[in-house]
């Protein structure tokens, strides 16, 4: 029966040159389904205790998800994963574009890389070929030109994954670039890559073909889940303006994080930084979206007069604009722009990136940092020509930004005066752009999530009640429609557990979050329909999403195996914990220790985890089929 996930899986050794196949047992896909499933398995079994992120010990996995190649609506994702140089703790990172799509149809489900090339090398992937080429002449290159030139060697249909500068020289923040402008993102996936002399991968997957086992029924719950995410509330305008569309209005709510969270509101104009703006602006040139996605919310823009004339690139996301543009105090679009070309073609997550700057500015403007510690640069807030050149700094490891990037725990920490105070961070990973003080369902998610404290593990914007299908999500996980308000504690257990098993059961999918954690339209019992309809494999609402929180668990059992302890490292960053936000609209606007416990202590019990110690229990190990990794844990 032809499948839309048939488990073949490539192992390259970089070391030896060599490339073998594996087939992933049947039983294999129906409890961990494919993409973040797989690879969280492989991840497991590949990657010894204690190894180096940057060692040979480590490895890189592309993992798409099993209806990524399909006709399914937003199934366009690849997940990438390996441990992580950020934090030295369990890693994945999901990227939309292209590149995943060309790997199913080139006839592969999945690509493990061991090793270290003894030079730069690239993979070259097609239906029946895989082979290893040199790349000593793209080594130094940046992402367009890299693209560019592999494109021109080897076709203009085919798709490129690469690395910039900023992975070459191990960057700890470094990215994974695919189809130019998307990034993989978060915690060193790109510094991991740069580590193994792996330049690229390049797939063409222009002659291949994919099926699924059960195509009538399978177009019919496509077409179910078109018409769902169609009429979302969401829809509409999340293709027309793209993640940054609420900007400004966020800034009005004073739910914006800004000046290092310090703030959660710029004084006076920023509406050039709302995505709304950017097609009167003249800066949105085109509306562009990923493989099979129906919403096309990604941007590009392009500046076409000033001192960055000629700037242009894919984006920015919400992310992009809030971590090098509200958090570092600018409140004009343009260096934003630039700052985010810079760090797309330097292969640069722009989450650490501005949050690096924006601690590097409130350094200087304490005293703790001197010009002469800074190149002569003077980092002020709102200072955008200061976050540019910060940017490129770090990307080429030059000067100051050879502190910055090693990311603001190991800059501190080097540093000291306090400033680990300020240092928006966890285990080494960066916050993401929400001011989690006012959303306790994200401070949580926070706190838990296995590479550090971001909204790519578990979305949970349901919380907030912003859409009637927002509020219809927490009324159907927590039974009461009134939970939809983002600063209470009770219920946000419930919340980010249903988050996040639908999180993983989508990139395990390889479909985007936008399509099941913020637009809704596809549910578990769709999600597991669609999967039954594509690989034959029965399923249903229950066991995907037991299969969900297999996933979770096994993630929590690769970070125990490797020395986490729960009681002191699943928190927020102290200015989160210690600080009260007055900006905010909330009778208690802080993330105290004590609230983080008692939603940490539900959380774990939700789990099947001891309330304690925060460690998965041996019964729900064995109810999860997870019994082989008793062994290896503390």
């Amino acid at each position: 029966m032809s499948t839309s996930y048939p488990g073949r899986w490539l192992v390259v050794n970089l070391s030896m040159g060599k490339i073998e196949e594996f087939s992933v047992l049947r039983s294999e896909i129906e409890h961990y389904l494919g993409g973040r499933g797989i690879g969280a398995l492989e991840l497991w079994r590949q990657v010894p205790k204690g190894a180096d992120p940057f060692g040979e010990e480590n490895v890189l996995i592309f993992a798409p998800g099993a209806l990524t190649g399909t006709s399914a609506p937003c199934s366009g994702r690849t997940t990438l994963l390996a441990k992580g140089p950020a934090t030295g703790y369990y890693l994945k990172a999901s990227v939309g574009g292209h590149l995943g799509i060309s790997m199913k149809l080139a006839g592969v489900d999945g690509l493990v890389f061991q090793g270290r090339a003894p030079e730069p090398v690239y993979l070259l992937l097609a239906p029946g070929v895989a082979r290893l080429e040199r790349a000593a002449d793209l080594w130094g290159l940046g992402v367009k030109e890299c693209s560019r030139v592999l494109k021109g060697r080897h076709g203009p249909g085919v798709e490129v994954a690469c690395i910039g500068p900023a992975g070459e020289r191990r960057v700890r923040f470094a990215s994974i670039m695919t189809s130019v402008y998307n990034a993989a993102a978060r915690g060193g996936i790109g510094a991991v890559m740069g580590a193994k002399n792996l330049k690229a991968v390049v797939v063409d997957g222009s002659v291949g073909k994919l099926r699924v086992a059960d195509p009538s029924a399978f177009a019919r719950l496509v077409q179910k889940a078109r018409e769902a995410l169609y009429n979302d509330s969401l829809a509409y305008d999340l293709h027309r303006f793209g993640t940054a569309r609420d900007v400004d209005l966020l800034n009005e709510l004073k739910l914006l994080p800004t000046y290092n969270f310090k703030k959660s509101h710029l004084p006076g104009e920023i509406r050039s930084l709302s995505g709304r703006s950017w097609p009167k602006l003249g800066f949105l040139k085109r509306i562009v979206g990923c493989g099979a996605c129906i919403y096309s919310c990604h941007r590009f823009t392009r500046i076409d007069d000033g001192p960055y004339a000629g700037v242009y690139s894919g984006g920015p996301e919400y992310e992009a604009v809030a971590a090098l543009g509200s958090g570092c105090g600018v409140t004009e679009i343009e260096p934003v722009l630039a700052a985010n070309a810079l760090c797309n073609d330097l292969g640069l997550d722009v989450i650490s990136t501005g949050l690096v700057i924006q601690w590097t500015m409130e350094c200087f403007e304490r005293g703790v940092l001197s010009k002469e510690d800074c190149d002569r640069l003077e980092p002020r807030f709102g200072d955008g020509q200061a976050v540019v050149e910060l940017v490129r700094k770090i990307g080429y490891r030059e000067g100051i930004g050879d502190l910055l990037a090693e990311g603001t725990a190991r800059a501190a920490a080097r540093v000291g005066q306090g400033s680990e105070r300020w240092a928006m961070q966890v285990r080494g990973l960066e916050h993401s752009g929400v001011e989690t003080r006012g959303a306790y369902s994200y401070a949580l998610a926070f706190a838990v999530n296995p590479r550090g404290p971001d909204h790519l593990h578990t979305e949970c914007l349901a919380e907030f009640g912003g859409t009637k299908e927002a509020v219809e999500v927490v009324e159907k996980i927590t039974g009461d429609r009134r939970y939809a308000v983002p600063d209470m504690v009770e219920k946000r257990a419930e919340i980010v557990r249903w988050h996040e098993d639908i999180y993983a059961v989508s990139d395990a999918l390889g479909l985007c979050a936008f399509s099941t954690t913020a637009a809704y339209g596809i549910d578990e019992e769709l999600a597991a329909a669609l999967f039954q309809a594509a690989t034959g494999i029965p399923m249903d609402a229950e066991r995907i999403m037991r299969s969900g929180r297999r996933i979770i668990t096994l993630e929590r059992c690769f970070n125990l195996r490797e020395g986490l302890d729960p009681r002191k490292e699943d928190r927020l960053p102290w200015r989160i914990m210690h600080e009260k936000q007055k900006d905010l609209r909330s009778s208690d606007p802080i993330i105290s220790p004590e609230k983080l416990r008692t939603m940490l202590r539900e959380y774990y019990r939700l789990h099947g985890w001891d309330e304690q110690s925060g460690a998965p229990l041996p019964e729900t190990l064995d109810m999860l089929g997870l019994s082989f990794v008793k062994e290896e844990l503390p």
